[in-house]
């Protein structure tokens, strides 16, 4: 039948976070569901932390990471923001979490978050000082009000060495609620 889309898009943005790793994990689970497609857009931050070939090799699509690379007449991140059934930044910095709250859009994954009309889910993952921050917790709250679902983060010990909360939640968990609000088994 034409004209019907069975296969689901996702966005996966990933920022500068030592989680973002966990990020290749997610972006192979994703891809291996013959419902979904994935597109990801990736910070320059999220560069330093994982190459961008791995994540073109597992999504199998040219990874966004410049506001600057259009290869078609539209802007990559607006081409992409007209198809997008889900978008979900993992990991979720600081950083991204005050950029969506308060409209600053000064790269690929900022812009894209404003020019998307999809469910959106965060998964933080920062030192836990960072996020008890007000701050921080007050962006959350502006995000959650907005219907911006948020997964985790978990309590444990994260990559400094420091206990408490901020830690990624497991892949296993962010994937499940993506299938869970796609309705897809």
């Amino acid at each position: 039948m034409r004209g019907i889309k069975t296969m689901k898009t996702i966005a996966l943005g990933i920022t500068g976070s030592i989680a973002a790793y966990k990020a290749a994990d997610l972006c192979s689970k994703l891809s291996k569901n013959k419902d979904i497609e994935i597109f990801v857009i990736m910070t320059k931050a999220s560069l330093e932390f994982i190459g961008e070939q791995t994540l073109l090799t597992l999504s199998k699509n040219p990874v966004i990471k410049s506001l600057w690379e259009i290869p078609e007449w539209k802007p990559g991140h607006i081409a992409l923001a007209d198809k997008v059934d889900l978008f979900a930044i993992v990991p979720a910095t600081a950083n991204i979490i005050a950029k969506c709250a308060n409209g600053i859009a000064d790269d690929a994954l900022s812009t894209f978050a404003l020019s998307h009309t999809a469910p959106t889910f965060i998964a933080p993952a920062m030192n836990p000082t960072m996020w008890a921050n007000q701050a921080t917790q007050n962006n959350v709250e502006i995000l959650k009000e907005r219907g911006v679902k948020f997964i985790g983060p978990d309590t444990g010990m994260v990559a400094c060495g420091d206990v408490g909360t901020g830690k990624l939640s497991d892949v296993d968990t962010i994937y499940q609620t993506i299938l869970k609000e796609l309705n897809i088994s």
